[in-house]
């Protein structure tokens, strides 16, 4: 066999990428979207319960928006954690997060052939994002000073990644999906990676609002206790 066929053996973009290791999941497209979305969406309904018993403290939005750190926090942590752990085995690998990083790259190639960008942003996020954001669901349910200052800090992690990983992509000619895919670029590369521009540049938007009534809030303040003396 020649290398132009064997480097067809694998449903990436582009075609002719090599990857010698690769072997074809055994898992279906349904079955591991089945997975992501109903463990996604245990995780948001039982933050959602866990939020309301917070009574008045917590109003709707707030609440929706601890729901996606929730969410956050178990992306981030577990599925991107695993692919910055196993990234150089998940092409050969069978373990069912493998096959998920192997389904999710019919949309972006990168994360199968190991690309060092990939790695090192998914590792960041992995260790960094992932807890913090399990931390702000917490700073958030037992209302710490620093929550808002948390939401920011994430958010912007979030967005600064979720560019700088359309941006490269942008500059390869998109050359590692179908472009123009109705399932593999529009939505597994395009929808599910917008998420992480809309969100965070709404939570960065609501975090700056609270952050700086907070600081008018302590200016006013030191101008009456000045005008007292």
């Amino acid at each position: 066999m020649d290398a132009s066929s064997s480097a067809t053996l694998h449903p990436y973009w582009p075609r002719d990428l090599l990857i010698p290791t690769y072997v074809a999941n055994d898992r279906s497209m349904s079955e591991i979207l089945a997975f992501l979305f109903s463990v996604s969406g245990v995780f948001l309904l039982a933050t959602w319960l866990v939020s309301g018993q917070k009574g008045e403290q917590l109003g709707t939005w707030r609440r929706l928006a601890v729901c996606w750190f929730a969410v956050c926090g178990f992306i981030h942590g577990v599925i991107e954690g695993w692919f910055s752990l196993y990234y150089d085995i998940i092409p050969g690998d069978q373990s069912f997060l493998s096959q998920l990083w192997k389904e999710y790259s019919k949309g972006d190639s990168r994360y199968v052939i190991a690309d060092n960008f990939t790695v090192c942003m998914e590792t960041v996020t992995a260790w960094f994002w992932g807890p913090f954001s399990f931390w702000a669901i917490y700073a958030f349910l037992t209302n710490k000073p620093y929550r808002f200052v948390l939401q920011l800090i994430i958010s912007l992690g979030q967005l600064y990644g979720a560019v700088l990983y359309f941006y490269t992509e942008h500059r390869d000619g998109y050359a590692h999906s179908e472009l123009g895919h109705p399932v593999y670029f529009w939505f597994y590369f395009v929808f599910m990676n917008t998420l992480w521009i809309v969100i965070p540049l709404s939570l960065i938007v609501d975090s700056w609002k609270q952050l700086s009534a907070a600081q008018s809030a302590t200016d006013n303040n030191g101008s009456m206790k000045s005008k007292r003396k």
